[in-house]
C-alpha cells in the first residue's frame, strides 16, 4: 500500500509540473470566458481542509478522504459526517483581497479556500482548456472537480493549469486554496512595508486554444538596426514542426511567412523601412497578426530602443530625461489591492498630471493594464521582483522562487515597449551570497531579455568615511546597466537643512536614477516648515532634495516615493498614519498635497 501511495504522489507531482510548463501568450487578446464574480469561501487558519489529524496531506493519498475541502463533498445519508459545505457559506468578490472586503479578515493572514461552480462546452472536441490566474497571493493550489491540477507560489504574477482532460460540460467546480502567510525563505520574506493582501486579486479565466497553437512570441526592434524588426514565435501542440505562421503588421504592410523548426520555433526577421518608432511624446503601437493554421492571435506593439552611452539613457539613440514616481498597487478608486482597468488609469493620469513620462512599479510586478495602458499613453516603466530587504540568500529554493517570479512577468510584459527596466530587488544588503543571487538573476534576466535594462534600488553611503559626501559602494553596481538608489537624507537622515551640506561622489559611469526620496504628510495638516508630517514640510524637502540631486553629474532621472498613500502595518502613529504610509503626493483619498505641485513645476521646466 505504501508502494502504491508513493507511485500515486508521483504520478501527481509529474501531472502538476507538466500542467504548470505550458504558456501562453498575449491572454489580454484572447477571447476567454470570464470566472469573476461571486465565490463561497471558508477561513481555514488550522487547514482542517488539507491536513488529516496526524497532519497528513489529503491531497497525496490514493482516495483522498471527503474531510478535504477540495473533494467539495456532500453528505450521502442523515448519518453521514461531513463537516464543511462551500454552498452554505458566505461568498466574497473575486478578483479582490480579502482584508478590504471582510471585516473579520482584516488582518487575517493564513488559508482561505474558494469555490466556483461552471458549465462549459468547447467549442471544438479536439481544442484544449486552460484555467488562467492573473495573480493571487501568496501559495495557491488549485483543484478541478476534486483533482489537484496544480500549485504556484508568488503573489504578483500569472500561472495557468491545463484541465482539458478534468473538464466537464455541467457542474464543474474549481477549487482553490490560498494562503497569505509569510514566510522566511519566501519572496517577499517576512518583513515588507506594504500591506499583505490575501486573496485571488486579479481576473480568473477560461482560455480554449486549438490543440496547437502559439504559446510564445517576442517581437521587437533589432538592437543594431531600428528599420528591422526580429523576436521569435513557438508553437505548443502534438503539430508543431513545419507549420506555416504568418506575420502581419497591416499599417507597415508587413505580411510575412515563416516555417517553424523541429522545435516548433521561428525566428523573426522582418525590414521594416517606414516604421514609426515608439517614444513618450509618440507611443506608436501598430496590430501586429499572428496567424498559422489553427490558430491566430492579434496584440498592440510599439517598436524602440532603449540603451545607455556612459551616463545617458537613451530612447531610440536620443537622451532622455526620466521625470518619475513610485507608484503601489493600490486602489484610488476602492481602496485595498488593485486590479481594474479603471484602477490603473486613475493612477497613469495622475502621474501625467504630474509631469511624469515614467513610473517605477513598486515592489512586486503589477496588473497587466498598468503597462498596456502605459503603452498608449506613452509612459515609461520599471518593473521589480519582489526581492526586498532581507530574502533568504543561501537557499536555492528561494532563487528558484525569485527567478520564477520574474521569468513570469517577463512572459508576459516582454513584448511592451513601455517596459525599459527590470529590476532585480530593492534596498538589500551588500553581502557576498546577496551579490552572487543578484548576480544570477540578472544573467538570466539578459539571457532570457537582452533589450532592456538592468537595475536595482540599491542604498547610498558615506564617500571615504566622509558623512557629507555620499557614493554607492556595492559590487552589484557593476552589474547593473543603471545605477539606482534610494534615499531619504531630510526624514530618515537627518533634517531637511542636511541636504545643503551634502554632495555626490559617484565613481561609475553610468546613468544614475535615484529610485525613492520622499517625506511623509498627513493632507491638510499645516504647520512650520520645520515640523514633520505637515504638508509644508513634505514640500520643503522636496524643494531641497531638487536642487542638491540636480548637483549630481550622471543624474538621468528619478521617481520619489510616493505618488499616492498606501496602507502598511508598519506605519502605526494615531491622527497621523493609521496604518498608511503617508509618502504620497496623493491621499488615499485622491487629495494633492502641496509637494504634488513643487514636483510637477519641476517636472515641467525639466527638459
Amino acid at each position: 500500500m505504501k508502494i502504491k501511495g508513493i507511485v500515486f504522489f508521483f504520478l501527481i507531482t509529474l501531472s502538476i509540473s507538466h500542467a504548470q510548463s505550458v504558456s501562453i501568450s498575449n491572454i489580454y487578446n484572447r477571447e476567454y470566458t470570464s470566472l469573476n464574480g461571486q465565490w463561497n469561501y471558508i477561513v481555514d487558519p488550522y487547514e482542517n481542509g488539507f491536513y488529516n489529524y496526524r497532519y497528513e496531506p489529503f491531497e497525496n493519498q490514493e482516495i483522498p478522504e471527503r474531510s478535504a475541502f477540495f473533494t467539495n463533498s456532500k453528505p450521502t445519508s442523515k448519518s453521514d459526517l461531513i463537516e464543511y459545505d462551500f454552498d452554505k457559506m458566505d461568498s466574497i468578490t473575486v478578483p479582490s483581497d480579502w482584508n478590504t472586503q471582510k471585516e473579520k479578515l482584516y488582518y487575517y493572514e493564513g488559508s482561505v479556500w474558494y469555490k466556483k461552480s461552471f458549465d462549459y462546452t468547447k467549442k471544438e472536441h479536439s481544442n484544449r482548456v486552460f484555467i488562467y490566474f492573473e495573480a493571487s497571493n501568496y501559495k495557491t493550489d488549485v483543484y478541478l472537480n476534486g483533482k489537484k491540477i496544480g500549485q504556484h507560489l508568488g503573489g504578483f504574477t500569472p500561472f495557468n493549469f491545463e484541465v482539458t482532460h478534468l473538464l466537464k460540460e455541467k457542474e464543474n467546480f474549481l477549487i482553490t486554496k490560498v494562503d497569505n502567510k509569510r514566510e522566511k525563505d519566501a519572496v517577499p520574506t517576512l518583513n515588507t512595508d506594504w500591506w499583505n493582501y490575501g486573496g485571488i486579486t486579479r481576473d480568473v479565466k477560461i482560455i480554449e486554444t486549438s490543440e496547437t497553437f502559439i504559446s510564445d512570441y517576442f517581437i521587437h526592434l533589432d538592437k543594431e538596426n531600428s528599420k528591422k524588426i526580429t523576436g521569435y514565435l513557438s508553437l505548443n501542440g502534438t503539430h508543431i514542426i513545419d507549420q506555416e505562421v504568418t506575420v502581419e503588421i497591416p499599417a507597415l504592410k508587413i505580411k510575412k511567412r515563416f516555417k517553424t523548426d523541429a522545435n516548433g520555433k521561428i525566428n523573426i526577421d522582418i525590414s521594416a523601412s517606414k516604421i514609426k518608432l515608439w517614444s513618450t511624446k509618440n507611443p506608436q503601437v501598430y496590430k501586429v497578426i499572428f496567424t498559422t493554421a489553427t490558430d491566430t492571435t492579434t496584440d498592440e506593439i510599439g517598436f524602440r530602443t532603449i540603451a545607455t552611452k556612459g551616463a545617458d539613457i537613451l530612447l531610440n539613440g536620443k537622451k532622455i530625461f526620466l521625470k518619475g514616481i513610485s507608484i503601489h498597487e493600490e486602489s484610488p478608486i476602492t481602496g485595498g489591492r488593485g486590479n481594474s482597468l479603471a484602477d490603473s488609469k486613475q493612477l497613469l493620469e495622475w502621474a501625467q498630471e504630474l509631469g511624469c513620462n515614467y513610473v517605477r512599479l513598486a515592489h512586486y510586478p503589477h496588473n497587466e493594464h498598468m503597462l498596456r495602458l502605459a503603452d498608449k499613453m506613452g509612459i515609461l516603466v520599471w518593473e521589480e521582483n519582489p526581492v526586498y530587504w532581507t530574502i533568504s540568500w543561501d537557499n536555492e529554493s528561494t532563487y528558484d522562487n525569485a527567478k520564477n517570479q520574474l521569468s513570469e512577468v517577463i512572459q508576459r510584459d516582454k513584448n511592451r515597449a513601455s517596459v525599459i527596466i527590470w529590476s532585480m530587488a530593492n534596498e538589500t544588503p551588500t553581502t557576498d551570497a546577496r551579490n552572487t543571487f543578484l548576480t544570477r538573476l540578472a544573467k538570466y534576466t539578459k539571457e532570457q531579455d537582452p533589450t532592456r535594462l538592468i537595475s536595482a534600488a540599491l542604498e547610498q553611503s558615506n564617500y571615504e568615511g566622509n558623512p557629507l559626501v555620499r557614493t554607492i559602494h556595492d559590487p552589484f553596481a557593476e552589474v547593473v546597466d543603471i545605477l539606482s538608489f534610494n534615499q531619504y537624507i531630510g526624514w530618515y537622515d537627518g533634517t531637511i537643512e542636511k541636504c545643503q551640506t551634502i554632495s555626490w561622489n559617484i565613481q561609475y559611469n553610468k546613468p544614475v536614477l535615484i529610485s525613492e526620496f520622499g517625506a511623509g504628510a498627513k493632507f491638510g495638516l499645516h504647520g512650520p516648515k520645520e515640523e514633520r508630517w505637515n504638508e509644508e514640510y513634505q514640500e520643503y524637502l522636496y524643494e531641497e532634495t531638487l536642487k542638491m540631486i540636480d548637483k549630481i553629474d550622471q543624474l538621468s532621472g528619478f521617481s520619489p516615493w510616493i505618488l499616492v498613500d498606501f496602507r502598511s502595518p508598519r506605519r502605526l502613529l494615531p491622527e497621523i498614519q493609521d496604518e498608511y504610509n503617508r509618502k504620497g503626493l496623493i491621499s488615499e483619498k485622491g487629495e494633492k498635497k502641496k509637494a504634488f505641485y513643487t514636483l510637477q513645476k519641476y517636472y515641467n521646466n525639466k527638459n
